[in-house]
């Protein structure tokens, strides 16, 4: 009975986003913080479900769709490093959103779909199986739709209708998987190596190989994969807590996530190692990487940059998923959960930039780094931390990476090693011509013209302080989360 305990973190915040939605918020401080305790209470419960293993035998059933298909919740280890990492960053993000969104006119519905979005992502980390998390993925979209078409304008028209549309495509793909892997796997629950049926069905290995690039594919719309990545830059005109999550843990995490759960969950990776498949989802990833690490150097918008870094980094957790064996598992979910917080907390002091001083290109941040010095502190450790310096967390993912592309003994291995050297380097570069300029304006530069900027309020900076205390603490100690990573991947967990 306690199982059913799994239902109350995806359904909470579905009921409560609907209650705020349909509330006239005539109190502002009483609706935001009634909001917080909701998420508050829920990412409680999601970590006591975790730590207590409730549900990992049977789970439970939401509904019957047939009498063989049921939506079913039942977290393994992969699933609980996910939905763990959502229910850390959510409360901080939305008590961030509280000073960012203040003068907002549209505060109510932002903070209704906000929460929702929650209960949906931990649907997709929760799922069981494969027809379970394409549902929650489907309802991702709708209700992230409004936050992306949050400030209505053109651009923001023109981005949600991008996103949409990307999204809908992407998912007809995916789509296209799950019928596969029911029809010929018979079941489309998630074993780790992959549906038993599904690997030896050997008559139609060819067509099969070709149903997983195409599905891989289309999960890989959310993913930002190349070439249907251009909705992600384009969906920087929404707020920043809705970007922040967006590219750091909702919808991209949620779009790697689906493909690690079709690797190694469904299709299984003994049998897609060696083929075309791989190399060609590998080649796709590795491209991926090297286009947005470019892309992001030109960019001058200073969330659109970040977008594309975005990109680049999703596309590390892919190719460690491509790589088809233990090693690449566990590398792929050690840059999944570190590249959550490094961007958010990137993402987070962008935002506080554009809230406090109104800049919003990388070349009106000349100087700022003494008027907003935690800010920029902050992102200094983000910026260290992406680009892989040592003693900061993404030196830890980024190694992983390297040693399980090394461990693969082939070409594809050392052109992975490669990329991810190039893609050091333009990070270093994208991130750290931020920071010259904050905190090295040139000779003669008047502070005057800033003296009214200041670092947001506790608010805001607690949050971006907490994420960058992380990476210097896992950059030093990473022991612990990398030995229960080692340990779901080798599905000890």
């Amino acid at each position: 009975m306690i199982d059913y305990l799994l239902v109350i973190p995806v359904l909470l915040p579905l009921a409560a986003g609907g209650i705020m939605l349909l509330s006239p918020a005539k109190n502002r401080k009483l609706f935001l913080w009634s909001a917080e305790t909701v998420v508050v209470i829920n990412s409680i419960l999601v970590w006591a479900l975790l730590l207590t293993g409730t549900g990992r035998e049977n789970g439970v059933v939401l509904l019957h769709l047939s009498p063989e298909l049921k939506v079913i919740l039942r977290p393994d280890g992969t699933g609980s490093v996910f939905a763990g990492l959502v229910a850390f960053l959510w409360p901080l993000a939305m008590l961030y959103a509280f000073e960012y969104m203040e003068h907002d006119i549209r505060q109510r519905s932002f903070f209704a779909f906000y929460v929702m979005t929650y209960g949906v992502t931990l649907g997709i980390a929760l799922s069981g199986s494969l027809l379970s998390l394409y549902l929650f993925y489907e309802m991702l979209t709708l209700v992230t739709f409004p936050l992306v078409l949050h400030y209505r304008d053109a651009d923001s028209r023109k981005a949600a209708r991008k996103y949409l549309y990307y999204s809908i495509g992407g998912a007809a793909f995916g789509f296209l998987g799950l019928v596969f892997v029911l029809s010929v796997g018979g079941s489309s629950d998630f074993v780790q190596g992959g549906v038993p049926a599904l690997r030896e069905a050997v008559e139609s290995r060819d067509l099969l190989l070709l149903i997983y690039v195409l599905a891989f594919a289309g999960f890989g719309v959310k993913a930002a994969l190349f070439p249907v990545q251009k909705w992600l830059p384009s969906a920087s005109v929404a707020p920043t807590p809705v970007t922040a999550l967006l590219h750091a843990v909702a919808v991209v995490k949620a779009g790697a996530f689906a493909i690690i759960r079709l690797t190694y969950f469904s299709f299984g990776p003994d049998m897609l190692r060696g083929t075309w498949a791989q190399y060609t989802v590998g080649g796709l990833a590795l491209f991926t990487i090297a286009y947005g690490s470019t892309m992001a150097c030109k960019e001058i918008h200073f969330k659109k940059r970040l977008a594309y870094s975005t990109i680049a980094n999703l596309s590390y957790v892919l190719m460690g998923c491509c790589m088809m064996s233990e090693a690449g598992l566990f590398a792929a979910l050690s840059h999944l959960v570190i590249h959550a917080i490094m961007k958010i907390c990137a993402f987070f002091c962008a935002g506080a930039v554009m809230h406090k001083a109104d800049r919003h290109h990388v070349y009106e941040l000349n100087g700022l780094g003494r008027r907003m010095p935690v800010t920029f502190a902050c992102f200094t450790i983000a910026g260290l931390s992406l680009t892989g310096m040592p003693l900061f967390a993404g030196f830890i993912s980024k190694w992983n990476l390297a040693m399980a592309a090394l461990t693969e003994g082939t070409v594809f291995g050392i052109i992975a090693v490669c990329v991810l050297l190039y893609s050091a380097l333009m990070t270093g570069i994208y991130m750290m011509t931020v920071v010259v300029r904050a905190y090295f304006p040139g000779r003669g530069f008047d502070y005057n013209t800033l003296k009214e900027i200041r670092d947001p309020t506790w608010r805001m900076l607690l949050p971006i302080g907490l994420f960058a205390a992380l990476l210097i603490l896992l950059g030093v100690w990473s022991g612990p989360l990398m030995n229960f990573l080692t340990a779901v991947a080798k599905g000890v967990l």
